[in-house]
């Protein structure tokens, strides 16, 4: 039996082949998405014109680079390397200047693929034959994503060397195990070039590896020895003048700068304060993330000591430009959750912060946008002194607890049997039943929205064929003699009171209701709250379709129909630019009306939830005022709200055919269960003291 499950687990002849296939397919598909994602940064890169290829590799071969220009590597500023750099890498540069950015660009490529793969092989044990196989795509995945990265393609940058020795020096167990002179070596080469990284000499010490500390001083003060002999002067302008290169470069307050120093600059301190504070601060997240890193490394996970350390540095460095970024991602590794429900929080956050922007991570108000604006250096902070990662002595580093969840119910379609569908078509699902992690959902919901707003924002905008798109709903609706929009709007704008009113609703309701509701679901409903919400995502995903295919005008923008605008008046036609894309939404994403949609979503949610008669019929009147608002100020047409009502219906729908019925797993959770909900359709009684835990006919693993 066990030589069995060794056998399964290696995926030998004992192994199921199904799921070995699975794992075949997975990889394959890893592998090639990630050549796509790898040939299509090239492409990016070398596609651009050459002005703007390669701007900082431009400081070395432009016509006044390091390589053309006589005197000083610091004579312009352009140049922020040490010394030891512009000595070094000037071969690199001439192979880049000969290839015309070609071989540079294939020669990153090659860097991030040996990163990725010594990334996978430093994974802590045990490690699955899975887990093994697909961690090397996803790691090289990852990396190309990342802003960092796709920074230092554009830009001509050098600094995935410097990450890539630090992984080979400190992370491979070979060299873990060994002597530690060769570690010495590629940490040290690896500090000449960026002195920040000098910080991973205290971890060797702290890990007990005190030669390998030793050789990395040594190798870095051999390194700037060398090059302070070959340029004396650039030598005393980096570290004398410019104090390690602390004024080198753009100006230190940029958002470019996600240092302590760089926040402290942004937030108004100058002078002895802010070097005073500066220093506190760096002292103490030194003292914090090395002692943090240290234990992680002692625990066997190297990776994730190498990336709390590398963290560390960002923070403490004078500055950390995007390109130097690259050990915050490395954190993504590291194990965070006693719930299985959990895991996935930390390394979603890190992925979102390194691969998106400050504008798609936080709306832009006053409040969140400083947050968005320093995500990278929160992050590196919070991956170095907080984030509470598991050690591998922890029972719940391999078995967290399991996320209570019901087995995919059958159904059908009873009223057309000649379909032959086996409904669900997921039946490998499992049904949670405990609410999601909120931390995990806002940022998905935050990621959704942007999305949303992105795709709407740029769907087809055509005046032309959004006005032909209006007429031809007119006929229809002419045609059906349903066309009522023309005399209710009037009815409703020679009301001013009723105008008013309909115009706030249209602008406020739109947004609160169905968040208010989301926000009930999950606190009080959690298993509902999961059934609605992801009906609610797919009605949106297919009304984004929607305005992509069918831009309409919308009533009030229709010249020579006699509408009113009632929330902003009469219009000028004649404007060549009328109702192009604003900054705010998509004038012509009319078809479906989320407004209707979203809003009968609402009633449907009620009228299952609500506890009593009054309120689901409540609820169900809402898509009909809704539909008489937006009626009512000329903002859609009446088959705009049959579209609306329409991808709501398929959302449940395709819903209900990959998972199933869901209504029955309700009442295994308390809280999730309303006077409507059956109590239980596998005869168990749940346990009433937890909603989070509450132990279904089976649990998901």
């Amino acid at each position: 039996m066990a030589g069995a499950e060794a056998g399964a687990e290696r995926g030998g002849p004992g192994s199921p082949p199904a799921a070995g296939s699975r794992t075949g397919m997975a990889l394959a598909g890893l592998w090639l998405l990630a050549g796509l994602l790898a040939v299509r940064q090239a492409a990016a890169v070398l596609r651009l014109p050459p002005e703007r290829r390669f701007t900082d590799l431009e400081r070395w071969i432009g016509d006044n680079g390091v390589l053309h220009v006589k005197g000083s590597l610091y004579g312009t500023d352009g140049f922020t390397g040490t010394p030891f750099a512009g000595l070094v890498l000037t071969p690199l540069t001439k192979a880049a200047e000969r290839g015309l950015g070609i071989g540079w660009t294939l020669g990153t490529l090659l860097l991030v693929a040996a990163l990725g793969l010594v990334a996978a092989r430093s994974l802590p044990e045990p490690v699955s034959r899975r887990t093994a196989l697909l961690a090397a795509p996803a790691a090289i995945i990852l990396a190309v994503l990342s802003l960092p990265v796709r920074n230092t393609f554009t830009l001509g940058q050098t600094s995935i060397i410097p990450v890539l020795l630090v992984l080979l020096a400190c992370c491979l167990p070979r060299l873990a195990r060994g002597p530690g002179t060769l570690v010495g070596l590629l940490a040290g080469l690896a500090a000449a070039l960026q002195p920040a990284v000098l910080v991973f000499a205290a971890l060797l010490w702290l890990t007990g590896r005190r030669r390998a500390a030793a050789s990395t001083g040594v190798t870095f003060a051999l390194c700037t020895a060398v090059a302070w002999l070959a340029l004396p002067d650039d030598s005393w302008t980096y570290w004398v003048h410019h104090v390690a290169g602390a004024g080198l470069g753009e100006a230190p307050d940029g958002l470019a700068n996600q240092s302590l120093h760089g926040l402290l600059l942004r937030l108004g301190l100058h002078g002895p304060a802010e070097l005073a504070l500066y220093g506190l601060l760096c002292v103490a997240v030194a003292v914090t993330g090395l002692r943090r890193a240290a234990r992680y490394a002692l625990d066997g996970q190297l990776l994730l000591a190498t990336a709390v350390t590398g963290c560390v540095a960002v923070a403490v460095s004078p500055t950390a430009w995007q390109h130097q970024q690259l050990w915050i991602l490395l954190a993504v590794v590291g194990r965070v959750g006693r719930r299985r429900a959990d895991r996935l929080v930390w390394p979603v956050l890190v992925v979102l912060v390194m691969t998106l922007t400050s504008t798609v991570l936080m709306p832009d108000n006053p409040v969140l946008r400083p947050v968005g604006d320093n995500a990278p250096l929160l992050a590196a902070l919070v991956a170095a002194c907080a984030v509470p990662f598991l050690t591998r002595t922890s029972p719940l580093w391999r078995k967290p607890l399991p996320t209570p969840a019901a087995e995919p119910r059958p159904g059908g379609l009873p009223r057309f049997p000649w379909i032959p569908l086996r409904i669900p078509l997921l039946r490998f699902w499992k049904r949670p039943l405990s609410r999601p992690n909120v931390f995990l959902e806002l940022m998905l919901i935050r990621i959704g929205y942007w999305v949303y707003s992105f795709i709407r924002a740029g769907a087809p905008g055509e005046r032309s064929v959004a006005e032909a798109h209006g007429r031809q709903i007119l006929g229809m609706e002419e045609f059906l003699h349903i066309d009522v929009e023309h005399r209710f709007n009037h009815f409703v704008a020679g009301v001013q009171r009723i105008a008013d009113a309909m115009d706030y609703y249209y602008g406020t309701f739109h947004f609160l209701v169905p968040v208010s509701l989301l926000g009930y679901l999950y606190w009080r409903r959690p298993g509902t709250y999961r059934w609605a919400r992801t009906a609610l995502s797919l009605a949106t995903l297919m009304a984004l379709i929607g305005f992509w295919a069918y831009p309409l005008a919308p009533p009030r923008l229709m010249p020579g129909r006699g509408f009113i605008d009632t929330a902003n008046g009469p219009q000028d036609f004649s404007d060549p630019d009328f109702g192009a894309l604003t900054e705010l939404s998509n004038q012509y994403a009319a078809m479906p009306s989320l407004h209707i949609g979203w809003s009968l979503w609402c009633g449907v949610v009620i009228a299952v939830v609500g506890p009593r008669t009054w309120l689901r019929w409540l609820g169900m009147l809402y898509p009909l005022m809704t539909f008489s608002v937006i009626v009512g100020t000329a903002n859609h047409y009446v088959l705009d709200a049959v579209g609306g009502a329409l991808v709501v219906a398929l959302g449940f729908a395709v819903q209900y055919v990959l998972s199933g019925p869901g209504r029955q797993t309700f009442g295994k959770v308390p809280g999730a269960r309303g006077e409507s909900d059956p109590l239980s359709v596998t005869g168990e009684t749940p346990d009433t003291d937890d909603t989070d835990t509450a132990e279904p006919a089976r649990a998901k693993g």
